[in-house]
């Protein structure tokens, strides 16, 4: 498989979720990390025995929905094949809350030129951008201004998360995020969300879930 490959993973993912799903535009309430299980041959990954693919909703209809899918045909990509799909319990969420990146985090910012520059994790200005991004999608879901605006997101700068720089091209066009822990700060109830539609920009594209 080679190693840009996520534009497969979206175009599967929406083929599970029928051609009439509403989740091709807009805001995405909605992420999906990378494939793990994967070892570097060459210039491509191998997967010899399998791999998992975290993918979560916002509304829990689409879940519904994917599943569906998947049972109609449990082709994937690359010779691959879904053995099985479980939901998987939620985990407990608090006021302030650690993830892990299951995959990497894009935050950009628009230059004067009209030029998009990437602001990676060791860059303070990427915090705003990254709350800023959740906050449009909590107004978005329902979520009151009051809640909204108690809600932040940082990158955790220390060495302990092992944060790096990921390059991935999607469709001929390059992407820099960060491999990079986020702490999300607000209710238990935009924690949570946060951990279902992921952080950052291009999440319906394969960046910014959450683990």
């Amino acid at each position: 498989m080679p190693f840009n490959h996520l534009h497969e993973l979206t175009k599967r993912l929406h083929h599970w979720l029928g051609p009439e799903n509403e989740l091709h535009d807009g805001l995405s309430l909605y992420s999906f990390g990378w494939l793990r299980g994967g070892e570097r041959i060459g210039n491509g990954l191998w997967f010899p025995n399998g791999s998992s693919w975290n993918i979560s909703f916002h509304e829990s209809e689409q879940g519904i929905n994917l599943v569906k899918g998947i049972l109609a045909d449990r082709k994937a990509f690359f010779g691959m094949e879904v053995d099985k799909a479980l939901e998987m319990p939620y985990p407990n969420f608090f006021e302030k809350q650690l993830f892990k990146v299951d995959g990497a985090v894009v935050a950009r910012k628009l230059r004067d030129d009209k030029t998009k520059e990437y602001l990676l994790f060791d860059n303070p200005e990427a915090d705003d951008v990254l709350t800023r991004v959740l906050r449009k999608k909590m107004l978005a879901a329902g979520f009151s201004n009051e809640e909204t605006e108690l809600t932040h997101v940082k990158f955790l700068r220390d060495n302990k998360g092992n944060p790096r720089v990921r390059k991935l091209s999607i469709k001929g066009i390059d992407h820099k995020g960060s491999s990079c822990p986020v702490i999300v700060e607000g209710t238990p109830a935009s924690t949570r969300f946060a951990w279902l539609v992921g952080i950052g920009e291009l999440t319906g594209s394969g960046f910014g879930a959450l683990q």
